[in-house]
Protein backbone atom coordinates (compact mmCIF):
# COMPACT_ATOMS: atom_id res chain seq x y z
CA UNK A 1 0.00 0.00 0.00
CA UNK A 2 1.35 3.42 -0.92
CA UNK A 3 1.97 6.19 1.57
CA UNK A 4 -0.57 8.86 2.38
CA UNK A 5 -0.38 11.67 -0.18
CA UNK A 6 0.30 15.31 0.55
CA UNK A 7 -3.30 16.04 -0.50
CA UNK A 8 -4.60 13.57 2.09
CA UNK A 9 -2.43 15.18 4.77
CA UNK A 10 -3.70 18.63 3.75
CA UNK A 11 -7.35 17.57 3.99
CA UNK A 12 -6.72 15.94 7.38
CA UNK A 13 -5.14 19.19 8.61
CA UNK A 14 -8.15 21.14 7.32
CA UNK A 15 -10.52 18.82 9.17
CA UNK A 16 -8.52 19.24 12.36
CA UNK A 17 -8.34 23.02 12.03
CA UNK A 18 -11.88 23.81 10.82
CA UNK A 19 -13.87 22.88 13.91
CA UNK A 20 -16.81 24.81 15.33
CA UNK A 21 -17.38 25.69 18.99
CA UNK A 22 -21.13 25.67 18.32
CA UNK A 23 -23.30 25.43 15.21
CA UNK A 24 -26.80 26.81 14.81
CA UNK A 25 -29.40 27.37 12.12
CA UNK A 26 -28.11 30.96 11.93
CA UNK A 27 -24.59 29.66 11.26
CA UNK A 28 -25.94 27.44 8.48
CA UNK A 29 -27.75 30.42 6.92
CA UNK A 30 -24.68 32.67 7.19
CA UNK A 31 -22.32 30.03 5.78
CA UNK A 32 -24.78 29.21 3.00
CA UNK A 33 -25.00 32.88 2.02
CA UNK A 34 -21.20 33.19 2.01
CA UNK A 35 -20.89 30.09 -0.15
CA UNK A 36 -23.49 31.47 -2.56
CA UNK A 37 -21.65 34.78 -2.75
CA UNK A 38 -18.31 33.15 -3.48
CA UNK A 39 -19.83 30.76 -6.03
CA UNK A 40 -21.65 33.59 -7.84
CA UNK A 41 -18.45 35.67 -7.89
CA UNK A 42 -16.76 32.77 -9.71
CA UNK A 43 -19.82 31.99 -11.86
CA UNK A 44 -19.81 28.47 -10.45
CA UNK A 45 -22.86 26.42 -11.53
CA UNK A 46 -23.28 24.63 -8.22
CA UNK A 47 -25.76 23.36 -5.69
CA UNK A 48 -24.97 24.28 -2.08
CA UNK A 49 -26.45 22.20 0.71
CA UNK A 50 -25.98 22.22 4.48
CA UNK A 51 -27.79 19.46 6.37
CA UNK A 52 -27.83 17.25 9.39
CA UNK A 53 -28.48 13.53 8.85
CA UNK A 54 -32.21 14.20 8.93
CA UNK A 55 -32.80 17.89 8.21
CA UNK A 56 -31.86 20.43 5.52
CA UNK A 57 -30.61 23.68 7.06
CA UNK A 58 -29.70 25.50 3.82
CA UNK A 59 -30.06 24.77 0.13
CA UNK A 60 -29.40 26.79 -3.02
CA UNK A 61 -29.27 25.79 -6.68
CA UNK A 62 -27.30 28.42 -8.61
CA UNK A 63 -27.63 29.26 -12.31
CA UNK A 64 -26.24 26.48 -14.49
CA UNK A 65 -26.63 23.75 -11.88
CA UNK A 66 -28.77 20.71 -12.67
CA UNK A 67 -31.02 18.33 -10.72
CA UNK A 68 -28.17 15.82 -10.92
CA UNK A 69 -26.14 18.12 -8.64
CA UNK A 70 -28.78 17.72 -5.92
CA UNK A 71 -28.39 13.94 -6.09
CA UNK A 72 -24.58 14.22 -5.99
CA UNK A 73 -24.82 16.54 -2.97
CA UNK A 74 -26.97 14.01 -1.09
CA UNK A 75 -24.62 11.13 -1.95
CA UNK A 76 -21.47 13.08 -0.97
CA UNK A 77 -22.96 14.25 2.34
CA UNK A 78 -23.94 10.65 3.12
CA UNK A 79 -20.22 9.81 2.87
CA UNK A 80 -19.47 12.48 5.49
CA UNK A 81 -22.09 11.05 7.83
CA UNK A 82 -20.86 7.48 7.30
CA UNK A 83 -17.10 8.06 7.62
CA UNK A 84 -17.06 11.32 9.66
CA UNK A 85 -14.52 12.74 7.22
CA UNK A 86 -14.65 15.05 4.22
CA UNK A 87 -15.79 13.25 1.09
CA UNK A 88 -12.58 14.43 -0.62
CA UNK A 89 -10.52 12.69 2.09
CA UNK A 90 -12.44 9.48 1.39
CA UNK A 91 -11.99 9.90 -2.38
CA UNK A 92 -8.22 10.34 -1.97
CA UNK A 93 -7.92 7.39 0.44
CA UNK A 94 -9.96 5.14 -1.84
CA UNK A 95 -7.85 6.08 -4.87
CA UNK A 96 -4.68 5.30 -2.93
CA UNK A 97 -6.10 1.94 -1.82
CA UNK A 98 -7.48 1.09 -5.27
CA UNK A 99 -11.09 0.88 -4.20
CA UNK A 100 -14.29 2.86 -4.44
CA UNK A 101 -17.79 3.02 -3.01
CA UNK A 102 -19.67 -0.16 -3.79
CA UNK A 103 -20.96 -3.47 -2.50
CA UNK A 104 -17.45 -4.67 -1.61
CA UNK A 105 -17.43 -2.15 1.27
CA UNK A 106 -21.17 -2.42 1.94
CA UNK A 107 -22.29 0.90 0.45
CA UNK A 108 -24.65 1.43 -2.47
CA UNK A 109 -23.51 3.88 -5.16
CA UNK A 110 -27.09 5.17 -5.37
CA UNK A 111 -26.70 6.57 -1.86
CA UNK A 112 -22.96 7.29 -1.49
CA UNK A 113 -20.35 9.04 -3.66
CA UNK A 114 -16.69 9.25 -2.71
CA UNK A 115 -16.07 12.50 -4.57
CA UNK A 116 -14.87 15.76 -3.07
CA UNK A 117 -17.32 18.46 -2.11
CA UNK A 118 -18.79 17.62 1.28
CA UNK A 119 -17.12 18.73 4.49
CA UNK A 120 -18.07 17.81 8.06
CA UNK A 121 -19.39 20.39 10.49
CA UNK A 122 -17.47 19.11 13.48
CA UNK A 123 -18.31 20.63 16.86
CA UNK A 124 -15.49 20.65 19.41
CA UNK A 125 -15.86 17.89 21.99
CA UNK A 126 -19.06 16.68 20.29
CA UNK A 127 -18.31 15.32 16.81
CA UNK A 128 -19.86 15.58 13.38
CA UNK A 129 -23.17 17.41 13.47
CA UNK A 130 -23.80 18.35 9.84
CA UNK A 131 -22.32 18.35 6.35
CA UNK A 132 -21.63 21.32 4.08
CA UNK A 133 -21.79 20.25 0.46
CA UNK A 134 -21.06 21.84 -2.91
CA UNK A 135 -21.75 19.98 -6.15
CA UNK A 136 -21.14 21.05 -9.73
CA UNK A 137 -17.38 21.51 -10.09
CA UNK A 138 -14.47 19.07 -10.08
CA UNK A 139 -13.97 17.27 -6.75
CA UNK A 140 -11.01 19.37 -5.61
CA UNK A 141 -12.79 22.60 -6.61
CA UNK A 142 -16.03 21.72 -4.78
CA UNK A 143 -13.91 20.93 -1.71
CA UNK A 144 -11.79 24.07 -2.11
CA UNK A 145 -14.84 26.34 -2.27
CA UNK A 146 -16.08 25.03 1.07
CA UNK A 147 -12.67 25.21 2.74
CA UNK A 148 -12.03 28.79 1.58
CA UNK A 149 -15.34 29.95 3.06
CA UNK A 150 -14.86 27.97 6.29
CA UNK A 151 -11.35 29.35 6.81
CA UNK A 152 -12.66 32.92 6.57
CA UNK A 153 -15.74 32.15 8.69
CA UNK A 154 -13.84 30.44 11.51
CA UNK A 155 -10.88 32.89 11.52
Amino acid sequence: MSDISDSEKEVAAQEERLVFKTFSESDAWDLGQRLVGRALAHEAPVVINIRTPNRTLFHAALPGSAPDNDMWARRKSNVVFHFHHASYAIELAHKRKGRTIGPEIGLDIKDFADHGGSFPVRIKDTGVFAAITVSGLASADDHGLIVAVLEAYLA
